[in-house]
């Protein structure tokens, strides 16, 4: 559906039964209604909005459903989202995609964030053997450790 007509139809429905709807072709397309969305349910503007902004990444990406979904279970992983991490494993065992396509996302999203715990640690790291102690002030520049000492 057209961002136009997913406009249309939340005009001639009402923020009310759209939410209703939204939240049934959500079940229907995953096979259960995400907690967030759950949370939402209450708040129509709300989940309309997430719902609509989702749609529009998605359609603008270019990917297709099951690459969205691998770079899911990957983000979720990454983040240490339990939650989402379940959630979006049991949809892509439901679009079919295989248990190694799956555990292969999870590994580069643990590659990735072990390679971003080095990578900031060792900068800081490295931009702390820069500073003086005593001072806080770079090595260089310090009157205790750098050039200027006397």
């Amino acid at each position: 559906m057209s961002f136009e007509n997913e406009l249309d139809a939340i005009l001639v429905k009402g923020k009310e039964k759209a939410a209703r709807d939204i939240l049934k072709s959500v079940e229907d397309a995953y096979g259960e209604i995400p907690y967030v969305f759950q949370f939402m349910q209450d708040n129509p503007e709300i989940l309309i909005t997430k719902v609509l902004h989702n749609n529009a990444i998605q359609r603008s990406s270019g990917l297709d459903a099951k690459t969205i979904e691998l770079i899911s279970v990957a983000v979720s992983a990454a983040m240490r989202c339990s939650h989402c991490l379940k959630l979006h494993i049991r949809i892509a065992t439901n679009m079919g995609i295989p248990d190694d396509q799956i555990a292969a996302a999870v590994f580069l999203a643990g590659n990735l964030a072990s390679a971003s715990v080095l990578a900031t640690a060792t900068r800081h790291l490295d931009e702390e053997r820069e500073i003086c102690r005593v001072c806080e002030i770079g090595s260089e520049a310090c009157e205790i450790n750098g050039e200027n000492q006397g």
